[in-house]
């Protein structure tokens, strides 16, 4: 009997309301990747997830996945051979920079290829029905990476290698890639920019890394429109982005229905991040992992995987993926509503507009307003003044 069977067991026997099987990657060798001392990206952001799963509460409560390595064909259909050429080139040697944010270290190479892979046993695990859901809990990051070069601490793209995988050997036609993390997921939109079969939405604080993820980037070719940014001022917190969620990503999630939704969930949105001008907190996360699998449940039989991207406060990292884990595990059930109404619509407001005036030709559940009359061709004078205005301030501080 597992754990996560005798944690079920004991529930089952003392009344207690049964823990849904979520499944968790997990591996002591994430941490042979460290790109040195007071690096924001470091083996301890593992170190605390880890702790975190032996938690009374969550001690027991979930499937244990081990990753594996990711076979080279699998990196060929993201990464260039000379890329992949370059990062095993760096097996077992001390410091190589790669760019001014990324190193490697002697077991980097390893480390990075079990990211992949275990992100990709997390998406075989719940496609067989193993898990309901799952989160990789691995490093180092990878929605950066672009296919022949690292970047923002990323070596390969995990959710993008996952994506194909998905669709290559598991038969999945659909894939829907959320990426919530402080900073536009560059690798990943690259990636699938002209690809219809995966949607990619990103909401990311604007005028910064990688200052990329434009309102007006919506995919080239064939996939023009299955790439939906929503850049963002500072100060974003917790209704404000379950709004965002609720009015752009549902409805389009909904009209696309995918096998599977992949998430890069990426931390350094909390309001104690090091990195980020964000306002999120713990619950918030535990809304926004609602709202996703509330459209898990509705397209997909329940199928959704995340994994880790940024997030740089252990004490925050720590307390926002709990909550993350309670809400997939069924531990909480989050009531989006109070959060939905404390949001600012000073903020939410022209930011839906744009993305709705950009993206209604593509999506006819956005081409209609809340009130189902069609989207305006224009915002009031003053109230878009007031949001470009706010914009370039923005861009000058940064």
């Amino acid at each position: 009997m597992t754990d996560f069977d005798a944690a079920a067991k004991d529930e089952k026997e003392n009344g207690l309301p049964t823990g849904k099987r979520t499944g968790i990657v997990i591996d002591p060798r994430y941490a042979g990747h460290c790109m040195g001392p007071d690096e924001p990206e470091c083996p301890e952001r593992l170190d605390v997830l880890y702790a975190l799963l032996e938690e009374p509460e969550l001690s027991g409560c979930f499937q244990n996945i081990s990753p594996c390595l990711i076979a080279r064909d699998d990196l060929a259909r993201v990464h260039s051979e000379d890329y992949i050429n370059r990062l095993e080139s760096t097996s077992g040697k001390q410091a190589t920079y790669l760019d001014e944010d990324t190193s490697t270290s002697p077991l980097s190479n390893e480390a990075a290829q079990l990211a992949a892979g275990g992100l990709c046993r997390a998406i075989e695990e719940v496609h067989a029905g193993r898990v309901e859901n799952a989160f990789a809990l691995v490093r180092p990051p990878g929605h950066h990476a672009e296919r022949a070069a690292a970047k923002g601490f990323c070596l390969y793209n995990n959710v993008a290698i996952a994506a194909h995988y998905a669709q290559s050997k598991l038969g999945l036609a659909r894939i829907l890639v959320v990426d919530w993390d402080l900073h536009h997921g560059n690798g990943t939109q690259h990636c699938f920019e002209d690809d219809p079969s995966v949607l990619f939405f990103s909401t990311h604080q604007a005028f910064t890394y990688p200052h990329s993820g434009r309102l007006r980037e919506i995919g080239k070719g064939r996939g023009k429109g299955y790439t939906v940014n929503v850049p963002l001022l500072p100060g974003f917190g917790d209704g404000d982005y379950l709004v965002l969620f609720e009015r752009l990503l549902k409805p389009i999630a909904l009209e696309f229905k995918p096998d599977l939704i992949l998430v890069s969930a990426g931390f350094d949105i909390h309001f104690n991040d090091p990195l980020g001008g964000m306002k999120m907190t713990p619950a918030g996360f535990a809304g926004l992992t609602r709202i996703l699998l509330d459209i898990a449940t509705q397209c997909c039989q329940g199928k959704l995987v995340m994994t880790l991207e940024g997030g740089y406060n252990l004490e925050a990292l720590k307390d926002s993926v709990r909550e993350v884990l309670r809400e997939m595990n069924g531990r909480r059930t989050t009531d989006i509503r109070s959060f939905i109404a404390s949001a600012d619509p000073r903020k939410t407001a022209y930011v839906i507009w744009r993305v709705k005036h950009v993206h209604r030709k593509y999506w006819k559940t956005l081409a209609m307003s809340a009130a189902g009359e069609p989207v305006a061709d224009h915002f009031p004078i003053m109230d878009r003044l007031k949001g470009d205005l706010a914009r370039w301030m923005a861009f000058f501080r940064d």
